[in-house]
């Protein structure tokens, strides 16, 4: 999560049967839970930023500036917040399809609530253990798309996003060969170097590419620590260092954006797996053992520090 650190982030547990209503109108969406559900979030259990549930499907709200038209209440019950949107998929769907159909029935609306001092245009990634789907908020409606290369990151929609990856078919993990020009041979100065012109920069659209690069890839691991290794190496190729990127602050001025929080769901393990802007530590939460009976916030651990060694 890169955002500024205006929020009190938390761990939030869902209970299995939680009983939800959107807050969002009057007559908001009301479900009653059948999964638990184990995310981040801030303020509420259920104002769920990016989580995953006991069944395996994940979900995660990602910043859209500029790309999310949310929907006119039409008080039908219909209505929910996006901010509530993942304590509601997630505790009620057990795979992608069912979250698509579930989203379908959904009148996504505007809600930032006081305690939140920022607007929240945002859209919606979802995964199971074998396909992805990303939900947007188009000027003309919601628009749910199957997404083929399974990575996301922000704006703009995710159909321009694809379209760009043709731009940069000639990326590869190999060193190129010598070419010769006028008698003279100019070979590659060290490897990498098939990965020149891969956009180095923080925007979306380049971190679109390079995430993609990494996760395309990235050698077939051969079990399931590998995996959740690679995971992590390539969520911390993206971390920004403190006041690399600046943005506006609420109050004016500038405020440095962080990477707050950054999590590895486990869909298939049923791990979730998260790392904090001030911990170097990774924490692994076991969602079979984990006590979903009731819906609480918990607070990010604190005693990680770099493990000292006797030489």
């Amino acid at each position: 999560m890169e955002f500024p650190d205006v929020l009190p982030w938390q761990l939030c547990v869902l209970a299995s049967d939680f009983a939800g209503r959107s807050e969002s109108v009057a007559d908001g969406k009301a479900w009653t839970g059948t999964y638990g559900v184990i995310g981040i979030g801030a303020f509420k259990p259920q104002w769920i930023a990016d989580g995953t549930n006991t069944e395996g499907l994940s979900g995660h709200l990602l910043y859209m500036p500029g790309h999310a038209t949310y929907a006119a209440p039409r008080n039908d019950g219909s209505d929910i917040g996006i901010l509530e949107v993942l304590g509601f998929v997630l505790g009620t769907c057990s795979t992608l399809a069912e979250a698509k159909a579930a989203m379908s029935g959904c009148n996504v609306v505007d809600f930032t609530p006081p305690e939140v001092p920022i607007p929240l245009p945002l859209h919606v990634i979802l995964h199971d253990k074998d396909a992805c789907a990303v939900v947007e908020f188009h000027p003309d409606g919601m628009v749910i798309t199957d997404n083929p290369v399974q990575v996301a990151t922000n704006a703009p929609f995710i159909d321009w996003h694809l379209t760009n990856v043709s731009n940069y078919l000639t990326q590869t993990p190999t060193v190129p060969t010598s070419v010769t020009i006028g008698g003279t041979t100019f070979a590659p100065l060290g490897q990498g170097s098939g990965f020149a012109g891969l956009p180095g920069d923080g925007n979306s659209p380049s971190r679109f590419v390079r995430v993609l690069a990494d996760v395309r890839f990235a050698q077939q691991p051969k079990d399931e620590r590998a995996l959740l290794m690679d995971c992590v190496r390539i969520l911390h190729n993206f971390d920004i260092v403190p006041g690399t990127v600046m943005e506006a602050a609420p109050g004016g001025g500038l405020t440095p954006e962080l990477t707050m929080w950054s999590t590895v769901c486990n869909l298939t393990g049923h791990q979730y797996l998260v790392n904090t802007l001030h911990d170097p530590l990774w924490y692994s939460i076991d969602l079979p053992t984990t006590d979903f009976s009731s819906s609480r916030l918990v607070a990010f651990p604190t005693n990680g520090a770099f493990t000292k060694v006797e030489v």
